[in-house]
């Protein structure tokens, strides 16, 4: 496969280059074996839909076709569970969590990489921060009935924001 240039341009990078050199949604690590694709997370109501609201030219016109965005502020109504299950990005930051690639966080870091960008040493760490979220998994499963989407719905959105799909736990 030939890698195929993309260049950013919107409202947190401005002439960001980067390359897919793998094939989109194909030859993720091993250890990496997320639920729900970029698309599908969009579709299903994640992050208030405020993230991607400024960057849909990056990504396939498919993964936002029919998403609801709110441009100006996170809007809980807009997630799944309609509940807020995020920190702010400023929380993010302070916590050492983005990566200067990625100012956005991991869900941008996991659509660049689902598209087919590689960067060895931060994906390995974000696909440690992916996996290291499974506790809530186990946390929900331990006090929830199976599928009860009513039980614990701030849990089961933020998994969601993971690739995590909590509707089916």
């Amino acid at each position: 496969m030939k890698p195929k240039k993309v260049i950013v341009n919107d409202l947190m990078q401005q002439g960001y280059t980067y390359y897919l050199t793998e094939p989109i949604g194909k030859n993720f690590d091993s250890k990496f074996k997320p639920e729900l694709t970029p698309k599908e997370m969009l579709h299903l109501g994640v992050f208030g839909g405020k993230y991607m609201s400024d960057c849909k030219k990056e990504f396939p016109a498919s993964w936002t076709k029919g998403v609801k965005f709110s441009h100006e502020q996170h809007d809980p109504k807009l997630n799944y569970f309609k509940i807020n299950a995020s920190l702010s990005l400023k929380e993010w930051k302070d916590k050492g969590w983005i990566y200067y690639e990625d100012p956005r966080g991991w869900f941008q870091w996991y659509c660049r990489y689902y598209y087919g960008r590689r960067i060895p040493l931060e994906d390995t760490r974000q696909i440690k921060r992916w996996y290291a979220i499974r506790r809530h998994v186990g946390l929900l499963r331990s006090r929830c009935l199976s599928k009860d989407l009513a039980c614990m719905p701030k849990a089961r959105q933020a998994l969601l924001h993971w690739a995590y799909d909590s509707r089916k736990m």
